[in-house]
Order: structure tokens, then sequence, then C-alpha cells
């Protein structure tokens, strides 16, 4: 994002949103819904059931939103905030919202601050969106299903549960829809662009992430240390900017409003790369591609009992995915590929970044960036110039990334 992009954004007059947490563990993640909208030059304040605050700090919802977080009904001179937040808000986002609260929302029942708001608030026809997160059985329960319904009657929107681990133990119907998902639904209803900068809404980004699996035998593999958590926090970070997103994954994760494929070995990311690459604006190699694979991978387990003490296994070189895509890419797109070391670590980028004819090297070291929730890069362009990003959160270096490299 440029410049000019930034101050036109900071021009605009802003929307102003109310979120609101109900009691369940999924509090944790409305905290990154905060920060996009917040970046989105989104106004925002926060509203807490009592049962929220066993879940969330208010000291970091304060952080994020750099202003009061709302919480007792009857504190001192919050005697009317349900009616000044309700009259505030352009629009309210209860995200989780639990069975209580939405039992009492579609019971007209105000006994805490968040359902004197909502009260408050569908009453003077102001939209609303909700986002469940419960247990299976309670998300079927006969009279939740009936009260939710009856909120959807009366212009409550719903960003329907997702299916996966519970915090109860099992899998099943019930977690909180994914952030870019309520925050996609947000964007519709503040008729605001989803994207902060006007030129990048057609451009599609094909990454990869993840460390590739080189099978020895079917149930054994080579690998490394890579949790796709780089690249990945990549792809979000470029989805909620309003790029067209494409990612490419070894590693399994939680349902995406992008398109993901998934794939094992070296080659078959390869041959994924190059069906999609022509279409794409830029390619972002944040996978941590095996460099040799095993020539002969037995089709059979292998046994020590057959084999003795020791195995031979021959390893051939598998294909360079970022210098491949330098041979063929054209004028338009960009390349940015990822080098991670443990010594000479800007030689080492300097030098892949020129055989490779990648636009960006993005350098970071194997103790800092693998197994960990943070990273720390250096971005070394064409022309030699670099730029170091701190060690941070890997999703606070990927935005940072984003903004220098597209």
């Amino acid at each position: 994002m440029n410049s000019n992009s930034l101050a036109n954004l900071n021009n605009t007059p802003k929307m102003r949103v109310l979120i609101g947490l109900t009691g369940s563990i999924a509090c944790y993640k409305t905290c990154e819904l905060i920060r996009m909208l917040v970046k989105a030059n989104i106004e925002t304040k926060v509203v807490l059931s009592p049962s929220a605050l066993e879940f969330m700090g208010i000291k970091t919802l304060e952080t994020l939103t750099n202003s009061q977080v709302y919480t007792d009904t009857f504190a001192p001179k919050q005697s009317t905030e349900h009616i000044s937040l309700a009259d505030w808000a352009d629009l309210f986002v209860i995200a989780p919202i639990t069975a209580n609260t939405i039992s009492k929302f579609a019971n007209g029942i105000a006994d805490n601050l968040i359902t004197s708001v909502f009260n408050a608030y569908i009453g003077a026809k102001k939209p609303v969106i909700i986002a469940p997160a419960m247990n299976t059985g309670m998300l079927n329960n006969p009279f939740v299903k009936n009260n939710t319904k009856a909120l959807k009657n009366e212009g409550v929107q719903v960003v329907e549960t997702e299916t996966g681990q519970l915090a109860c133990g099992i899998v099943g119907n019930g977690r909180m829809a994914s952030v870019q998902k309520i925050y996609e639904k947000i964007l519709e209803n503040l008729d605001v662009p989803k994207v902060l900068d006007p030129c990048t809404q057609k451009k599609k980004i094909l990454l990869t992430t993840g460390g590739t699996k080189e099978w020895i035998d079917p149930v054994r593999f080579i690998s490394n240390a890579s949790s796709g958590r780089m690249g990945l926090c990549l792809a979000d970070s470029a989805y909620a900017m309003g790029y067209d997103v494409h990612l490419i994954s070894t590693v399994k994760i939680e349902e995406r409003p992008y398109n993901v494929t998934y794939v094992n070995t070296a080659e078959e990311m390869f041959k994924e790369v190059c069906k999609s690459f022509s279409d794409a604006d830029f390619l972002i190699m944040a996978a941590a591609v095996s460099d040799y694979r095993v020539k002969n991978p037995a089709l059979q387990k292998i046994s020590k009992e057959k084999n003795g003490d020791t195995i031979n296994i021959e390893l051939v070189q598998n294909p360079d995915i970022l210098k491949e895509m330098g041979k063929i890419k054209k004028e338009s797109q960009k390349i940015i590929g990822f080098s991670l070391s443990t010594e000479n670590i800007l030689e080492t980028a300097k030098a892949k970044l020129e055989a490779k004819k990648a636009d960006f090297i993005i350098a970071n070291e194997a103790k800092v960036a693998l197994n960990t929730d943070e990273n720390e890069v250096w971005i070394i362009d064409k022309a030699k110039n670099i730029i170091h990003i701190s060690k941070n959160t890997k999703q606070n270096v990927a935005k940072a990334i984003l903004e220098r490299v597209l």
C-alpha cells in the first residue's frame, strides 16, 4: 500500500462498529477481527457480557481499540451507556454469541449491558450481525434454533457456525465462523470497499506454505520443521486486504474463504504452482520445499527384520520451484521467495535473489522462525535494498511484508 492510498483512507469519514463479546472461548479470535477493523480505519468499540470477562481481559481490548471497554450497566457514568452506545454505532456485531445471549436477545431480556444495548439498538432498526459459538448439542437444541430463527425474522444477520474441533473436545458443528467471513459481512453492511487500495481489487496472489514430505515408504517421509504458519498469515492478511488468494499448503488448516489446495511432496507442489502461476499477479513461495527426494520409495513398509542394522537411501534433487517460475514469469508478474538460513543470512538471501530471478527475497533465521509464533525478517529487493522487520508476531510480520512487496 502506498502513502497516498493511506492518506486517502485516513481522510474518509470513519464508520463505527460496536463489537459485543459473550462468554465463549472463541473470544480470543475476535481480537484479530478488531485489529482488521481498526486497520481499515473503522472506529471500533467493545462491550462485554459478564461471562465474557472470564475469557477476555479488558486491557487487551482497550489497547486494540484505543478506547474504553464497556462492561457494566450500573457502573459510574455508565447508567445510560446502553442508549449512547446504540446511538453511536453504525453496526452492532456480537462475535462470539452464546446460546444464552441468543435466547435473551430473542425474548427481549435486558439483564446486562450487552443485552440492554441490543434492545435499544434493534428497536432503532439498525443492522445487527451475530456469529454464534457453542457445543453442537446446544446448537441443535430446538429452543435455541427457534430463538435464532426469531432473530433472523427481525433482520438479524447470522454468520453461520462451522464444523471442527470444539472446546469440549468433540468434532462437530458449533465453531464460530472464521474471522475473515465475519469481516466480509461487516464490510458488506457498512458499504465500504473491501480493499484498502482500489488498484489491488483484481490482483491474484498464489502462495505456498508448509514443509513438503518426501516419501521413503508408505508410512515414512523426509520433511522439515516448518509449521506453515508464516505462509498462512500471509494468505489471511492478503485476503483481508482484498486480494484474490490461492494457497497451496502441505498443512491442513481450518476452513478459509479463499481457495486452498493441499499437496504433500515437492513435485506435487511444483505441478500445482505450474497450473496456477500464469493467472497470478504475485507468487509468494513461503513453503519449506525439500531440496531432495527419495529416488525409489519403497512400495511396502521397510522392515528392520528384513534389512538389518543399516539401509541406504538414494536421494535425487527436487524441482526448484522458485527458479523455474523465475524463468517463465511475465514482466507484469512479481515473485517473492523466502530464504531460511542458520548462518550468513543476508549473504545467502542475496545469492538466492539473483539465482532465482526473484523480485524480492525474504530472509529469516531458522532458530527464530521455526516452531514459533514470531518471526524477524529482512526484505531484499532487486537493487539489494534491505528493509528489516523486527521480531514480532507472524501475523504482524506478514502484514508488514505485504505492505512493502505488493
